[in-house]
């Protein structure tokens, strides 16, 4: 499943189609189902983007991804507002290079 997850959305190869879904659970008791995007390293810390599958809107659920087995993984908040607004400037950008791709193919 990791090599799965560090793919990006650049990635010609199918594995976007076998990403597992996750069900992400708050605190307030809604829980959401979501599809992995990718996971990317920002300051040598990986990162994963998640989206939610039935929802149309733009959400995008950032977490730090720690790997703790080949079977096992967690997810932890970015809890510090700063690293949180580059976290997100990051993946912006690599969204905005996927898309450019996209573009001159």
């Amino acid at each position: 499943m990791t090599d799965q997850l560090n793919h990006g959305p650049d990635c010609d190869c199918g594995c976007q189609d076998e990403l597992p879904q996750i069900t992400l659970e708050f605190e307030d008791g809604e829980s959401v189902l979501c599809e992995p995007l990718f996971v990317f390293d920002f300051e040598d810390q990986d990162y994963i983007a998640l989206v939610p599958v039935s929802d149309d809107s733009d959400d995008v659920f950032l977490y730090v991804y720690n790997e703790l087995s080949d079977e096992e993984f967690e997810f932890l908040d970015i809890e510090d507002d700063d690293l949180f607004d580059r976290v997100v400037e990051r993946f912006e950008e690599i969204m905005d290079e996927a898309e450019a791709l996209e573009e001159n193919k």
